[in-house]
């Protein structure tokens, strides 16, 4: 190519200018503009025609999500991809980790032949028994261990991005969970022991287990029905109120009162709809709304509909106007002229966040006067930053979110028993393998308590919704970034004025708490935090007098800088005991003090109600 053809090219050349996108504003995919129909277009490019593929390929992928466990094949496919590539391009990274998986192996097999077989194996639930620690049990168990250390290792290659490197993380841990040997009958000294010691009755009563447990999953009465069967109403759910107010989706339930007087503001509590709402309303001793009644407080809760294939279209925006706002104007009518002390949970949390915001900004919503005003918010265990999402953000990408939606097309929701399993596969060694062991291979029996009979009492997700939560929340993160709509404006967690009180949980899979106190970069009010010792669920049910309970806490002034969330855990002073107690404190200091108590009006029937009762064995 000579000069002048080289001159002529670079002549027919436009500049480009590529506009750099802003570090701290991340805009969701929007759709690309629709390009004019052709006058004679052809079948196949009509929207008719794009319409029937779209629906055809629907239902196959809703086809093969029962065979892949509705997880998304391509997503993890595109993991593998990633690391595959990044493998083959890093020979002598290659060569490392072909060398440290000989090294594992000879090593373990080096401590179990000189009798030095304990180890890291005490530090594993699975492999306490002593047998584990003898041959030929310890070879086993050190192999299994090596791997997984393997696999933590191998899976995080050099140039793979983030989310495909936690992908092939977790389903390496997956894998090598169910190939344990404790979950096999052959290789798990415990089982062997039991069965020589039962001449195997064990296996006679894993047997009806099993069975028991396959009549459950479809519906049918178990052979031996639980001696306790904790239902809301009989043994759980027993504080006394009313159904006071009630709509398509929620019923509001007012609670008795059990002193002489009561805190002026009530307590609004928004429970998450993914679960009955009576996980704050248990057995009388750890029931969190029974104990607020009885600090002196009006306690108001929802009770979340259970729904069917007529809520396919429910939207996030009917949860924020039917699920908040509307109870809310109940409550300005019950108790007129009052500031009302909100307080979500989880997602209840969450959406709760988003109504606070949108009421504290210009303009409000179009029924703020029929409002009342929010004296403080309190979140539990909710997330408003879905950048750190934690386990479940494992599954979530753009193709899994699209195979969900495929799944829901089908009957127009989520059914309790998937949302139930994806959280079980997230944990699947505790929740599966180990109790699987112990049901069908040792005989044992689980007795349920409160906590396992309401986690058991599942509920649906509608389809519109639960989309729009996940591309919201999850894939776009629009409530961080200031970009969530509600009624066609985006809302802001900065215009929140009221004080805050914030609790988390240390041992949270489901809102991490280092994502939970995110929400002290997003608020520029007076925010109290708190993290506490437990889980998702039992760091938040914790009773005074419960043992080995504690908690760290630290006010944030209005306005304060940002502290992150290693250095607040230095800062925060440790207590012992409950943390309920420090919030009752809380709503006192922030309360215009004392007032008569409140009789409970005539409701629509007593509390629990009756959404709490609709239960579908899907």
């Amino acid at each position: 190519m000579n000069d002048d053809t080289l001159r002529r090219f670079a002549d027919s050349v436009t500049p480009t200018t590529v506009a750099l996108p802003q570090a701290t504003v991340v805009t969701p995919p929007q759709e690309p503009p629709a390009l004019p129909e052709p006058d004679n277009p052809a079948v196949a490019d009509t929207p008719d025609a794009r319409q029937a593929a779209r629906a055809m390929d629907r239902v196959l992928h809703a086809g093969a999500a029962s065979v892949s466990g509705g997880l998304s094949p391509i997503s993890l496919g595109l993991a593998l991809a990633d690391w595959g590539w990044h493998l083959a391009t890093q020979p002598a990274n290659t060569g490392r980790l072909a060398l440290s998986a000989q090294q594992h192996a000879l090593e373990a097999l080096a401590d179990c032949a000189s009798g030095n077989c304990s180890g890291p194996l005490a530090e594993d639930p699975r492999f306490r028994d002593p047998a584990w620690h003898q041959w030929p049990f310890a070879p086993l168990a050190r192999s299994h261990q090596a791997a997984q250390h393997w696999w933590q290792d191998a899976s995080q290659l050099r140039g793979m991005t983030a989310h495909h490197t936690q992908v092939l993380r977790f389903f390496a841990q997956q894998w090598l969970d169910m190939l344990s040997p404790s979950n096999s009958f052959f290789t798990n000294p415990e089982v062997l022991r039991r069965t020589a010691e039962r001449q195997g009755a064990n296996l006679v009563e894993g047997a009806l287990n099993r069975l028991d447990s396959w009549r459950r999953r479809h519906g049918l009465e178990p052979l031996t029905p639980p001696e306790h069967p904790y239902l809301p109403g009989v043994d759980l759910a027993l504080t006394p109120g009313q159904v006071v107010h009630r709509n398509h989706l929620v019923e509001l339930i007012q609670y008795a009162p059990t002193t002489e007087e009561v805190q002026a503001e009530p307590v609004f509590i928004v429970p998450s709809w993914i679960m009955k709402y009576y996980i704050l309303d248990l057995s009388p001793h750890n029931s969190l709304v029974k104990w607020l009644t009885g600090q002196g407080h009006t306690v108001f809760i929802l009770s979340w509909r259970n729904p069917d294939e007529n809520d396919a279209r429910l939207s996030l925006d009917d949860y924020l106007e039917l699920g908040v706002l509307d109870p809310l104007a109940a409550i300005a009518r019950l108790i007129p002229d009052q500031p009302v002390q909100a307080c979500g949970y989880c997602l209840g949390g969450t959406l709760l966040s988003i109504a606070a915001a949108a009421l504290a900004r210009p303009g409000q919503v179009e029924r703020a006067a029929q409002l009342p005003k929010l004296a403080g918010v309190t979140l539990l265990a909710a997330q408003t930053d879905f950048t750190m999402p934690g386990e479940l953000g494992v599954l979530i990408d753009e193709s899994q979110v699209e195979l969900l939606e495929d799944i829901m097309s089908e009957r127009g929701f989520l059914t309790g028993r998937q949302m139930a399993e994806t959280f079980q596969f997230l944990r699947s060694r505790e929740l599966i393998w180990s109790t699987r062991m112990r049901e069908f291979w040792l005989g044992e029996r689980m007795q349920p308590n409160d906590l396992m009979a309401w986690n058991a009492d599942v509920t649906r997700m509608p389809a519109a919704m639960h989309s729009q939560y996940l591309r919201r929340c999850h894939l776009h993160n629009q409530l961080a970034h200031g970009e969530y709509p509600v009624e066609g404006r985006p809302v802001s967690l900065g215009d929140i004025r009221q004080p805050v009180f914030c609790v988390a949980t240390e041992l949270d899979h489901v809102s991490p708490w280092r994502s939970v106190y995110q929400l002290h970069r997003l608020v520029h009010t007076e925010l109290t935090f708190v993290l506490t010792n437990g889980g998702h669920n039992a760091g938040i049910v914790s009773e005074p007098g419960h043992a080995r309970r504690r908690y760290r806490q630290r006010r944030m002034a209005h306005g304060a800088h940002w502290t992150g969330p290693d250095e607040w855990l230095d800062a925060a002073e440790a207590r012992q005991g409950s943390w309920w107690p420090a919030w009752h404190d809380w709503l006192v200091e922030h309360s215009r003090g004392r007032v008569p108590a409140r009789p409970v009006p005539e409701g629509l029937e007593p509390a629990p109600g009756g959404y709490v009762h609709v239960r579908y064995h899907d």
